[in-house]
C-alpha cells in the first residue's frame, strides 16, 4: 500500500541554512502522525512544502502519491492545512467565514449551508455561528481553523501547532476533536511540543533535529528503542550513600545514581523480579520510603534523542 504521505531526500535550504536535510518520511492512510523537535528544527517547513506553499530544494513530497510542486493544483483539494497562526477576518462572523472558504472549494446552495452546519456541530461551533470570528478566544480560533479545512472533506490534515498557548480546558477540548477526526479515518500530520498530548493521540512520530530526520515510527517501538534496561526510583529514610554502595555491588544492578537522596536503580534487562532491591536494603536494616519503576515516555525518549540544538 503506497503511503499517504511520502517524502524522498526532501530538502530545503535558504542560502547557507540547510531547513530540511534528506528528510524521507512515510505516513500511511488512517496514521495521526506527531512530528517533534525543538524550536527551528525544520516541522514548520515540512508541513509548508506538503501544504505546497514552499517548493523544496531538492528532493520530492508527495501526497496520495502525487509530487508536491508538479501536481500541486490536484493535491489542494485533499489536504487541509492549519497554520499555527490565525489570520484576520475582523468583520466576519462564524458562519460567514466558514461559508466564504466553502465557495472558494466551489460548494454552493443547499448543499453549503449543510456542510457548514455539520462542521459547525462537529467542531462545536454552533452556539457560535452568529459571533464575529475576531472576538473569539484563542481556543475557539483554532477549532474555527479545523472547521475551515473540513469544509471540503480533505483527507489529509497538517496540522501545525494547533494547540500552541491553549488553555488546559482547550488543549483538551482540541485532543478530543482530533480523536473523532482520526476515527473518521483522516490521515493526520500534527506538529507540537505537548508530548503527552501527543503520546494519547498518535500512533506514530517523528523526531527531527536541525533538519534531520532522528526518528520516525511506531510509538511503542521507539519507548522500546530508548529503553536501557529498567529504571527504578528508590528512596530510604537515611544513609543513602551507604544504601546506594550496598545496591551497586549485585550483578543484577547494571548502573546507579543519586540525586537529592533520590537513588536511581538500573537494572538488568534480563531481570523480572525488582523485588530484591527492598530485600536488600531491609536486611541490611534501611526502611525503604520508596520503589517504583520510572515510566520510560515520549519526553523520555525525545530528551534522550536529541541534543538540545537549534538553528
Amino acid at each position: 500500500m503506497a503511503a499517504v504521505i511520502k517524502t524522498i531526500n526532501l530538502t530545503k535550504r535558504y542560502g547557507s541554512l540547510v531547513a530540511l536535510s534528506n528528510l524521507n518520511l512515510e505516513i500511511q492512510e488512517g496514521d495521526c502522525f506527531g512530528f517533534i523537535g525543538p524550536n527551528g528544527a525544520g516541522k514548520t517547513t515540512t508541513i509548508k512544502v506538503l501544504a505546497t506553499l514552499l517548493q523544496p530544494t531538492w528532493g520530492e513530497a508527495r501526497i496520495c502519491d502525487m509530487v508536491v510542486g508538479f501536481q500541486s493544483r490536484q493535491i489542494r483539494p485533499l489536504i487541509g492545512y492549519v497554520p499555527d497562526s490565525f489570520g484576520a477576518y475582523e468583520d466576519m462572523v462564524v458562519q460567514e467565514y466558514l461559508e466564504f472558504f466553502a465557495a472558494a472549494y466551489g460548494i454552493h446552495g443547499t448543499n453549503r449551508t449543510k456542510i457548514v452546519n455539520d462542521v459547525l456541530e462537529l467542531t462545536d461551533l454552533g452556539h457560535k455561528r452568529d459571533t464575529l470570528v475576531d472576538s473569539l478566544s484563542r481556543g475557539m480560533k483554532q477549532r474555527l481553523s479545523i472547521a475551515r479545512v473540513l469544509v471540503h472533506d480533505p483527507k489529509v490534515l497538517l496540522l501545525d501547532e494547533p494547540a500552541g498557548n491553549l488553555d488546559p480546558r482547550a488543549r483538551i477540548e482540541m485532543r478530543e476533536l482530533l480523536k473523532e477526526l482520526r476515527r473518521m479515518g483522516k490521515t493526520i500530520l500534527i506538529s507540537s511540543h505537548i508530548l503527552p498530548e501527543l503520546a494519547d493521540l498518535c500512533n506514530t512520530v517523528g523526531i527531527i533535529e536541525q533538519g534531520e530526520l532522528l526518528y520516525s515510527g511506531p510509538v511503542a517501538d521507539i519507548l522500546r528503542r530508548v529503553k536501557s534496561g529498567r529504571i527504578l526510583q528508590v528512596a530510604v529514610s537515611s544513609n543513602s550513600q551507604l544504601a546506594q554502595g550496598l545496591l551497586s555491588g549485585d550483578p543484577r544492578v547494571a548502573g546507579i545514581t543519586s540525586l537529592d537522596g533520590m537513588l536511581k536503580v538500573v537494572v538488568n534487562e534480563d531481570v523480572q523480579d525488582v523485588s530484591f532491591l527492598a530485600e536488600m536494603l531491609v536486611k541490611n536494616g534501611f526502611r525503604v520510603t520508596m520503589l517504583k519503576e520510572e515510566e520510560v515516555n515520549l519526553e523520555t525518549a525525545f530528551m534522550r534523542l536529541t541534543k538540545g540544538v537549534v538553528q
